[in-house]
C-alpha cells in the first residue's frame, strides 16, 4: 500500500465532504436533534392523565373525592359533564382518556347510610395510559377510602375499595382485556403505509438531476405543479393498494377486527397516502443527491415513529415535544386508525384530524410546487 496515494485519497475525500455542505450539516445535527427529542419523547411513565368528571352527588364528600384525583398528579380533571353521553363523546374525541361517575346519595354511602358504587370507566385503546390509570385509579380511591376507614388500607391490587357501603369500580371500554396488539397494529399500518410512500416519492425528482433528464423538462412549457402532481399520481395507485394489503393482513392475520366504517377508513386512508407522497415529494425538491434524499427520509421517519403516538404515549411526553409531534401528519392519521378499528366512531368525531390531514396535504403540495419552481429558475 502506498501511503503517498491513500493520502491523497484520503485528502479528496475530505473535500468533498467539507464540500457538500447540505449533508455535512445533517450528518453533525442528526445526532443532536434526535438525542434530545428522543430522551423526551422515549417515556413510559404516564402522568396528568385528562379525566371526566360526572358528580352526580355535589357533596362535600364528592368534591374531596374529586380533589384526591386532582392531588394524586395521575390525574387532571379537565371537564365536568351533565351525562354519560358527554363522557362518550370525551373519550371518542379522544379529549379525555379516563371518566369518573359519582353516584347519587355518595356522601350517605360514605357515612353509612346507603350502598353505592362509584365508577372510573378507562379508555382502553392505549394499554400503556390506561394501566396507568386503573392502578392509578385504584390507588387514588383506595387511600380516599382509607381516611373514610379511619384509616384501615386495602391491598392497592384489588380491583374493588370498600369503604362501608361504597366501592369503586373499573370498566374499560374498547379495549377490555387491554391487549398490545390492538393497540400497535392500526398503527404499524399507518406507519408502513407512510414509510413506503415517502420513499417511493423522495427519490423521483432527484433521479431526473442525476441521470440529467431534467433538463428536458425545464425547456418544457409544463408548470412545476403540473410536474409535482404528474409525478404523484401513479405513486397514489401503489400507495392506497399498499394501504389495502396493510389494512387486510393486519386486522385479518392478528384478529383485530375493524369496529367501524372499512370505506370511510378506506376514504381518509387515500388523504394520508396523498399527504405522505407530498412530504416524500418536498424531500425530492430539496435535496441535490439522493443520499441527501436518504438523509432527509430518516429524518422524517425516525421522529415520526416516537412523537407520534405509535409506541410511546403522547400524554407521557413534555409539552413542548408534545408540540412538536402536532406538525406530524402521522398523528393525525393514527387517531383516524385507532378511531375506526377500535373504537368503531364516525366522521363525526374525526373532522378535526380530517381537516388538519387535509390542511397538512395541500400545505406540503403548494411547498413543493414553488421550492421546484424556485429551482426551475
Amino acid at each position: 500500500m502506498n501511503l503517498i496515494r491513500l493520502m491523497a485519497i484520503i485528502k479528496k475525500e475530505f473535500i468533498h465532504v467539507f464540500r457538500d455542505k447540505p449533508s455535512l450539516g445533517i450528518a453533525i445535527m442528526m445526532p443532536i436533534v434526535f438525542v434530545i427529542l428522543f430522551g423526551y419523547a422515549v417515556n413510559m411513565d404516564v402522568d396528568n392523565i385528562p379525566l371526566a368528571v360526572l358528580d352526580m352527588d355535589k357533596t362535600k364528600e364528592s368534591r374531596d373525592l374529586i380533589h384526591a384525583f386532582e392531588n394524586s398528579n395521575y390525574f387532571i380533571p379537565t371537564d365536568f359533564v351533565g351525562s354519560i353521553k358527554e363522557i362518550e363523546k370525551l373519550i371518542n374525541n379522544g379529549d379525555v382518556r379516563a371518566a369518573v361517575i359519582i353516584p347519587n346519595n355518595f356522601s350517605k354511602a360514605v357515612n353509612g347510610y346507603d350502598e353505592k358504587s362509584v365508577q372510573l370507566i378507562i379508555d382502553g385503546v392505549d394499554p400503556t395510559v390506561a394501566k396507568t390509570a386503573m392502578q392509578s385509579g385504584n390507588l387514588v380511591s383506595n387511600m380516599y377510602f382509607a381516611k373514610m376507614n379511619g384509616g384501615k388500607v386495602v391491598p392497592s391490587n384489588m380491583p374493588i375499595m370498600n369503604s362501608s357501603n361504597v366501592d369503586v369500580r373499573t370498566k374499560v371500554w374498547y379495549n377490555p382485556n387491554l391487549e398490545s396488539t390492538k393497540f400497535t397494529i392500526p398503527g404499524l399500518i399507518g406507519l408502513i403505509v407512510q414509510n413506503i410512500t415517502i420513499m417511493l416519492t423522495a427519490f423521483s425528482l432527484v433521479r431526473e438531476k442525476e441521470k440529467g433528464t431534467m433538463e428536458l423538462l425545464i425547456v418544457t412549457p409544463i408548470k412545476s405543479a403540473e410536474l409535482i402532481i404528474g409525478k404523484m399520481v401513479p405513486y397514489i395507485f401503489i400507495g392506497t393498494f399498499d394501504l389495502l394489503v396493510a389494512m387486510a393482513l393486519g386486522t385479518k392475520w392478528f384478529n383485530v377486527p375493524i369496529q367501524g366504517n372499512v370505506v370511510l377508513l378506506c376514504v381518509l386512508g387515500v388523504i394520508f397516502v396523498m399527504c405522505s407522497l407530498a412530504i416524500g415529494m418536498l424531500i425530492s425538491t430539496v435535496a441535490e443527491s439522493q443520499g441527501q434524499a436518504m438523509q432527509m427520509t430518516i429524518g422524517v421517519l425516525l421522529p415520526s415513529i416516537l412523537l407520534s403516538g405509535f409506541v410511546f404515549p403522547r400524554d407521557a411526553m413534555p409539552a413542548i415535544i408534545n408540540f412538536v409531534g402536532n406538525f406530524i401528519p402521522l398523528t393525525y392519521f393514527l387517531n383516524i386508525l385507532r378511531g375506526v378499528i377500535l373504537k368503531g366512531i364516525g366522521l363525526e368525531y374525526l373532522m378535526k384530524d380530517v381537516i388538519l390531514l387535509t390542511l397538512f396535504t395541500i400545505a406540503l403540495l403548494s411547498l413543493a410546487s414553488v421550492k421546484f419552481k424556485k429551482r426551475l429558475d
